[in-house]
């Protein structure tokens, strides 16, 4: 009897169905090195023996994880780290993932081909091979619990993990990014892997270790980030061709941002924020020196910079001043009636219906390219032996803009002012009840919000060289547009920094790399809201508040409730009112 209770979790486990999942997925691993199909008119080339092409690559990964979780269930040595939380959950997750990434190639072949005899025998080895570890996987008891005080490491040895987590996330988001648009399939299949691996990380509970790994060395992984991402430009295999994607998501991301302070931490419901984008990038267009603006004058970067935010911090004070005494509904309504103004009001102003500012319809074209001391970021430049032409210049700015929005970002959100607007989010009577302006600081979030999208507007305007109406809509085929800037804040989790870039690089890459389904994708991304307020409805990347009271009453092993006391403590309480009472 006392050995059974001394046995440790991994003993326990049926060691059978966990060898069983440890040799199909290294069946699934070896069947990446032989052809899957005899072909070459399928995009990728999988024809090749003893070399896996990027689709293979993707079920070899899949099954190289999945195999390492199984292996760390049985209690090998040095891998236990990988499961803190239990085996079963994660290692099913990942091995349906593999399985999942794995029957869509193979399906991919059959209907691009347009036959069954297409396939080699490589695949079919292949999705046999990784059904197996999906079915064994699921035959496992579940042996969830909660994950043991990790073990401290030395500082070096937290620096390395820092260090390798970042190098491997920028090599998986610039394969994602560096897909050729010719083959979808690729594509497809690394999200389907990607989204299968990030819940088995989060599921396996180590995610929250890595996250308790970068809040101790904060500063590290500042640093490391920010490494990670000036290095994207220079380890492009494409050159310049898909750097413009990666802009577009940071200045994307940049505005979502922005539109957090409203909606995540103030929590106004504005549905037409992207007028403030808008309204910095025609400021810049108009000082920039274009040969079709109304102004003959030609500011400096910085000057247009400053003059786009301030023209958008005024538009937000005229807009928020009448406007943010309402609330909920109303409020919403309101903002997509201002929105829908702005872009009306530049179609309008044409010389015809107006006056002679904005060209109207036809927007301001022949933007000049910025210039700092002699650095022309329209032209290629050779840095540190690589050639990074316009857009990764651009690419690089928009680093730096990214960077002084979350710092003002977080410093605001941490302030007085912050936790104001938290109250006022949580509770506008209760807030005002206490002594806060509810007004006055629900118009300074508007204000911050829109000064930042109109920075974020003068280097769209410089990118994409013209100013259209048209770009500045609610909801449209293209990003970013007010719908889809409030999807990536709630997607990706409101009141959190990381949570509107993790949003808005889906939300754009998604589109952009599956033009095939331009037609549909607002129907995904309502599925994909639905699916989210399901599952995980404080979205990708939680703030801790909402995690808490989304999830109240669910068993969260790895997220304490501190508002309520520990039972025992709760007992005490009862035991002493009891006693009063008595008394």
């Amino acid at each position: 009897m006392t050995d059974n209770l001394t046995k440790t979790p991994a003993a326990t486990k049926p060691a059978g169905l966990l060898w069983t999942i440890v040799a199909g997925s290294a069946a699934a691993a070896a069947s990446t090195f032989l052809a899957w199909t005899w072909t070459t008119l399928f995009p990728g080339n999988l024809t090749v023996y003893g070399y896996p092409a990027p689709l293979q690559m993707l079920t070899l990964v899949g099954a190289v994880l999945t195999g390492a979780l199984a292996l760390s269930a049985l209690g090998i040595k040095g891998l236990g780290w990988l499961t803190p939380t239990g085996a079963r959950r994660p290692l099913w997750i990942m091995a349906l993932g593999t399985f999942a990434t794995t029957l869509f190639t193979a399906l991919s072949i059959i209907v691009e081909l347009g036959a069954l005899v297409d396939l080699e025998p490589g695949a079919g080895i292949a999705v046999l091979a990784a059904a197996v570890p999906a079915v064994a996987a699921y035959k496992l008891p579940d042996d969830t619990r909660k994950a043991a005080p990790a073990k401290q490491l030395s500082s070096w040895a937290e620096i390395l993990i820092i260090v390798a987590v970042f190098a491997l996330g920028l090599y998986a988001v610039t394969f994602g990014i560096d897909t050729d648009d010719s083959e979808p399939q690729l594509f497809i299949a690394y999200l389907i892997l990607v989204g299968f691996t990030a819940t088995a990380l989060v599921k396996s509970g180590l995610s929250a270790r890595l996250t308790q790994i970068t809040a101790r060395n904060r500063q590290v992984t500042v640093t490391a980030s920010l490494f990670a991402a000036i290095a994207f430009p220079f380890i492009q295999q494409s050159g310049d061709t898909y750097t413009l994607i990666a802009v577009n998501i940071l200045i994307f991301a940049t505005v979502a941002l922005g539109l957090n302070i409203v909606v995540g931490l103030a929590g106004l419901l504005d549905l037409g924020y992207v007028a403030f984008l808008g309204v910095g990038a025609y400021t810049a267009a108009l000082v920039s020196g274009a040969t079709s603006s109304a102004f003959d004058v030609q500011f400096p970067f910085w000057a247009a910079a400053l003059t786009g935010m301030a023209a958008s911090l005024v538009f937000g004070v005229v807009i928020g001043a009448p406007t943010l005494r309402l609330r909920g509904d109303y409020l919403a309504i309101v903002t997509l009636g201002f929105g829908e103004i702005f872009r009306i009001a530049m179609g309008n102003l044409d010389g015809t219906s107006g006056p002679q500012i904005t060209n109207g319809p036809n927007g301001i074209p022949n933007i000049p390219q910025l210039e700092f001391f002699g650095y022309n970021f329209g032209e290629s430049h050779t840095v540190l032996g690589v050639e990074l032409g316009a857009y990764a210049n651009y690419y690089l700015l928009m680093i730096l803009v990214m960077a002084l929005v979350i710092i003002v970002f977080a410093r605001a959100g941490n302030s007085r002012i912050g936790r104001a607007w938290v109250a006022i989010r949580e509770d506008e009577t209760a807030a005002t009840a206490m002594g806060i302006n509810g007004f006055r600081v629900k118009l300074v979030a508007f204000a911050l919000g829109a000064a930042l999208a109109g920075l974020a507007g003068t280097v769209q305007a410089h990118v994409n060289t013209t100013v259209v109406p048209e770009n500045y809509v609610f909801a449209g085929p293209v990003p970013p547009n007010s719908a889809f800037l409030l999807a990536a804040v709630i997607l990706g989790g409101m009141g959190t920094i990381s949570g509107p870039i993790v949003g808005s690089a889906l939300l754009f890459l998604i589109p952009a790399k599956l033009q095939f389904l331009q037609d549909y994708q607002l129907l995904g991304f309502g599925i994909a809201l639905i699916v989210l307020m399901r599952v995980r409805p404080e979205g990708l990347i939680a703030n801790k508040r909402a995690q808490l009271e989304f999830h109240e009453n669910d068993d969260q092993p790895d997220v304490p409730d501190q508002r309520r006391p520990a039972p025992a403590a709760a007992d005490a309480t009862t035991d002493a009112g009891a006693a009063k009472a008595g008394a």
